[in-house]
């Protein structure tokens, strides 16, 4: 039976796909091949979980979720720019991407890079050119994200923490910093605007908060554990929760932030069960 976070993504995602395909530039637009290449790593696949996410906590408060969609769709070019980025030869060197030739290995690696940097700067425009919200609450969704994503503890500085590791193992502590920033930020920023953009009360934007920071580090420790299972080596030489605390530890970790997570959010009731319905997902995913 399909369970109620199941069945809402299965509503919000095409309403995703339908505002992203409103608000990236068509194809024949001058010049065409960076719009090619922006709609082919964003439209055609994906799960699109964060902009799911950050759908799930709007309608936590309220039942009319549209308003919030070119956000949600705003995150989700920031999470493909990631994405290209990630797959270049500079960075994964990745030649597959959603079982699909990489954007660097379809286009060519100018072209990726420029693609990547032109959906990062569409991002911040469609947000800028927002009217669903008041202009100051806007401003703090806006500079939330921009945090999520940059070099002091979001995407960039992961990578970068990434990187390093590759040439100096990782401790511990240093692990969890590059999980944090590199996945958990822009996962715990896109629950945490949009019951922020609804107008959360304070008291449970700070339960919010924690929920996002454990699901946030959960989600890369349970990736690590899913990529250290399936045979893939898709993480070799990198630096994994499997391989500085073994398998079993690992899914201790995972289970304990969960915990952490639902007992953040148990005094929301009723409003809450998308969102720890996530918990379960996280705890049961396959791929």
């Amino acid at each position: 039976m399909k369970s109620e976070l199941s069945a809402f993504f299965d509503r919000v995602r095409p309403a995703v796909d339908a505002t992203l395909n409103q608000l990236l530039p068509p194809e024949t637009a001058s010049p065409e091949r960076i719009h090619q290449a922006m709609r082919y790593s964003t439209l055609d696949g994906g799960k699109r979980i964060r902009p799911c996410l950050c759908v799930a906590a709007f309608a936590a408060y309220k039942d009319d979720w549209k308003p919030v969609l070119r956000v949600a769709s705003a995150i989700e070019m920031i999470h493909s720019y990631s994405l290209i980025h990630d797959d270049l030869p500079a960075m994964d060197d990745d030649d597959l991407r959603r079982g699909k030739p990489s954007c660097h290995k379809q286009f060519d690696e100018a072209i990726a890079i420029l693609a990547g940097d032109a959906l990062l700067t569409l991002a911040f425009e469609v947000l800028a050119g927002s009217k669903d919200f008041p202009a100051e609450r806007m401003l703090r969704a806006i500079s939330t994200l921009g945090g999520a994503a940059g070099s002091r503890d979001g995407m960039i500085a992961g990578q970068v923490l990434d990187i390093e590791a590759e040439v100096t193992p990782a401790t511990e502590k240093q692990l969890e910093s590059i999980h944090r920033s590199k996945t958990g930020a822009l996962i715990g920023a896109s629950v945490w605007i949009g019951a922020y953009l609804v107008g959360a009360p304070d008291s449970d934007l700070e339960r919010i908060r924690t929920f996002c920071d454990r699901i946030g580090l959960a989600f890369q420790v349970i990736d690590d554990i899913l990529d250290a299972t399936d045979g893939s080596n898709r993480d070799e030489g990198k630096a994994t929760y499997p391989g500085i605390h073994g398998l079993e530890k690992s899914r201790d970790i995972a289970h304990h932030l969960m915990e952490d997570a639902r007992e953040a959010l148990s005094p929301l009731g009723h409003r809450a069960r998308l969102l720890l319905d996530f918990c379960d997902y996280l705890e049961t995913r396959s791929y």
